[in-house]
C-alpha cells in the first residue's frame, strides 16, 4: 500500500487570528481547522475513520499551495482560492459545506437562509451544527454564516477570528481592491 494514501499530513499555519492546521490526504486538502477548536479530537477521529488513515506531520504540495493562498487572502489580495479541497463528512455535512463555497467573498447569511438555500428551511439546527462540523474553515467559509438577527455566533476559531475576518473581507470590498 501507498503511505501517502494512508496519511494525511499535516502542518501549522499561524495566520493572524490564530494558529491552524493544515492537513492534505493525497492531492486534496481536507483540514484548515482553528487549533484552539473545541471539536478538533472530533474532527481528527472523523478523517480517520472515514479516510482509515492516520495523521503524520510534514508538508506536501497541496499545504504548500494552501498556504500561499492563505498568505494571499490575508494580506488581502485574494479573493478566492482553487487548492483542491475534500469533504470528508455525511453527504448532508457534504452539502452544507459545498453551499459555503458560493457565500460571495466579503457577504453574510443566516443559517435560516442557508438551510433554505439547500432547500430544507427546516433544517436550521441541522445546518448550524454541520457548519461547526466544518473541518476546512476559511476555504470552505463558515465565517461568513451568522445569526438570523445579525449576529456573530459560535466559531471554531473564536469569535474574534469570525469578527477579525468578517472585517479583513469587508475593508477588502470597501477598498474596492
Amino acid at each position: 500500500m501507498d503511505d501517502w494514501m494512508n496519511r494525511i499530513i499535516t502542518d501549522r499555519y499561524d495566520s493572524p487570528c490564530g494558529e491552524l492546521l493544515l492537513g492534505s490526504y493525497g492531492d486534496r486538502l481536507c483540514l484548515c481547522d482553528w487549533q484552539i477548536e473545541r471539536h478538533r479530537g472530533h474532527v481528527d477521529d472523523r478523517l480517520r475513520r472515514i479516510l482509515k488513515a492516520g495523521f503524520g506531520q510534514g508538508v506536501s504540495p497541496v499545504i504548500e499551495m494552501a498556504k500561499a493562498q492563505l498568505d494571499g487572502y490575508f494580506s488581502g489580495e485574494r479573493r478566492s482560492f482553487d487548492v483542491p479541497l475534500l469533504f470528508v463528512g455525511t453527504e448532508f455535512q457534504k452539502r452544507v459545506w459545498n453551499e459555503l463555497l458560493t457565500i460571495p467573498y466579503g457577504t453574510t447569511i443566516s443559517y435560516g437562509d442557508m438551510a433554505g438555500n439547500i432547500g430544507m428551511s427546516a433544517a436550521v439546527r441541522a445546518v448550524a451544527n454541520a457548519n461547526g462540523a466544518n473541518s476546512l474553515s476559511v476555504f470552505a467559509p463558515c465565517h461568513r454564516v451568522i445569526g438570523s438577527n445579525g449576529s456573530l455566533t459560535g466559531y471554531g476559531g473564536g469569535l474574534a477570528a469570525k469578527k477579525f475576518l468578517l472585517e479583513l473581507e469587508q475593508s477588502v470590498v470597501n477598498k474596492g481592491i
